[in-house]
């Protein structure tokens, strides 16, 4: 029986910026549903990795695949139209607008050429309800909702418009263990529903209680890969550290 292709995947993808090699011969893949700890000191290539992956930045060499087939992402709207959503750290919300304005942001609906509000409303108390996010009132500027709340306002405008690929960086950074919780059990719901998710993180706990498989990087190239079900934490610290693969074999593609 042949394997499914990943959802998405690197194939010996390469950055340089002047004489700096960002990325060399990176291959990551991941699959529908999963989650992929992207792990690595700063500096390692994840963010280079997530923008390139984002449509931020083009590959000087190598390929990215979406179920098998090689699609170039020339710009961050172009890898939008595919699929593929990001929420940086500093979520990218208008603190000045409300609810419904943030999830729509950029890509607002209109009505006879004007901004069609209730629609956008209506639409955002759909996709939050689905999420099983609360927010009572939809038309507060999102300055006055918690760290955890704006988490899941950036998650539900990935989702309204049908992430297949989420990456995510840092979702968790300054939230409370009640916060980290909600946001939690937000990503375990979009893997139910197919969506694979890139977990940037620096939190190990917080990798390991999520991910799948995680893959570290360092110098702008791939450590290693490896299920979280069959390594530790002090391997992964090991490999992140010294760029050391564990002494026994854990490693998956």
């Amino acid at each position: 029986m042949a394997t499914q292709a990943p959802l998405i995947e690197t194939r010996g993808i390469s950055k340089s910026f002047g004489g700096i090699h960002a990325l060399q011969d990176v291959s990551v893949a991941l699959a529908p549903g999963e989650v992929l700890g992207l792990l690595g000191h700063n500096g390692a290539g994840k963010s280079t990795l997530i923008k390139m992956l984002s449509g931020a930045y083009t590959p000087d060499a190598g390929q990215i695949l979406m179920n098998g087939q090689e699609v170039r992402l020339s710009s961050p709207r172009t890898a939008q139209n595919l699929g593929i959503e990001t929420i940086y750290q500093n979520l990218a919300l208008a603190d000045n607008l409300d609810v419904a304005a943030n999830i729509f942001l950029g890509r607002e609906l209109l009505r006879g050429g004007t901004l069609d509000e209730d629609t956008m409303e209506l639409e955002s108390r759909k996709v939050l309800d689905r999420l099983k996010v609360n927010l009572p009132d939809l038309k507060k500027p999102v300055f006055n909702f918690s760290g955890g709340q704006r988490q899941c306002i950036a998650i539900s405008r990935a989702i309204y418009f049908k992430a297949k690929v989420l990456i995510m960086d840092e979702p968790t950074a300054a939230l409370g263990p009640q916060e980290t919780a909600q946001v939690n059990e937000l990503i375990q719901s979009l893997k139910q529903e197919g969506v694979g998710i890139f977990l940037i993180s620096h939190d190990l706990h917080d990798v390991f209680d999520l991910a799948d498989r995680v893959t570290v990087m360092k110098n702008g190239q791939v450590v290693g890969s490896a299920l979280t079900s069959q390594i530790t934490q002090d391997e992964v610290l090991e490999m992140i550290i010294a760029g050391k693969l564990p002494r026994r074999e854990v490693l998956t593609p």
